[in-house]
């Protein structure tokens, strides 16, 4: 893979974008991230994976809100498939690996399910590190977007946007609402974003690529809602009734 001096984001690119994979270990957000990049030709220079407690526990979280629902193939598998190099880590937020972040000399960082990630990794790739966002950007920031996204009567959606020192409040590339039909469960939304987000990933490398990132760059502006936690169990108790009982104001059908 070419590695570009620095560019200038006007510029009309003519080769993909060296970028680093960063994800926690085996989350399924990851596999179908990864899953879509791949087919869309834009596959990482380096996969770094954290493998730590928060791994498995946020792993199995999202496993459980995907019910049925398939998973990608693994990230070994895909890696194996692609020649793609990894890098363990026992946390993302250490310092002590960013050295070979550096020696990459990255166009982006991409992230695909980790913890929120601040300082000095945010300012090593040139132009910028990009996270997929499980709802609608700013009206739906924080943990378990599509829960709260129903409960408080919020389109379900996906946001790519840039990350900043802040929780889900850097500029904007891509946002894009998910069709929410009668019928359809929380996992059925929660599935949803996850592919809608990995698609929304590939698309903005691809118009990195383009040369199309100004005309699509903008700022995120305020936020008329808190930064979500995760969501409690009687806010997934009301999740599920509204989408039962057809209450959610923003079916299609």
């Amino acid at each position: 893979m070419e590695i570009r001096a620095g560019v200038d984001l006007g510029h009309t690119h003519v080769t993909r974008p060296a970028f680093a994979f960063l994800c926690l270990q085996e989350h399924p957000w990851a596999r179908e991230m990864l899953r879509r990049l791949r087919e869309a030709g834009h596959p990482p220079a380096l996969i770094v994976e954290e493998r730590s407690a928060v791994a498995d526990t946020e792993r199995k979280k999202f496993l459980a809100r995907l019910g049925e629902h398939p998973v990608a193939a693994s990230l070994t598998q895909q890696a194996a498939e692609s020649g793609i190099p990894t890098r363990t880590v026992a946390d993302h937020r250490h310092t002590d690996w960013l050295g070979a972040l550096r020696a990459l000399d990255p166009d982006l960082v991409v992230l695909g399910g980790t913890r929120v990630l601040r300082g000095p990794l945010l300012s090593i790739p040139r132009d910028g590190v990009l996270n997929s966002h499980p709802g609608l950007l700013p009206e739906c920031r924080g943990s378990a977007s599509p829960a709260w996204s129903v409960h408080h009567d919020i389109p379900v959606g996906a946001t790519t946007h840039f990350c900043d020192e802040g929780i889900d409040t850097g500029d904007l590339l891509l946002r894009r609402q998910v069709s929410v039909h009668r019928g359809m469960t929380y996992e059925d939304l929660c599935h949803a974003t996850l592919v809608l987000a990995g698609a929304l990933m590939a698309e903005a490398l691809v118009a990195y690529t383009a040369g199309a990132w100004p005309a699509l760059r903008r700022p995120q502006g305020a936020s008329s809602r808190p930064t979500f936690k995760n969501a409690p169990p009687e806010i997934l108790a009301s999740v599920r009734r509204k989408l039962a009982d057809g209450t959610y104001a923003h079916f299609v059908d």
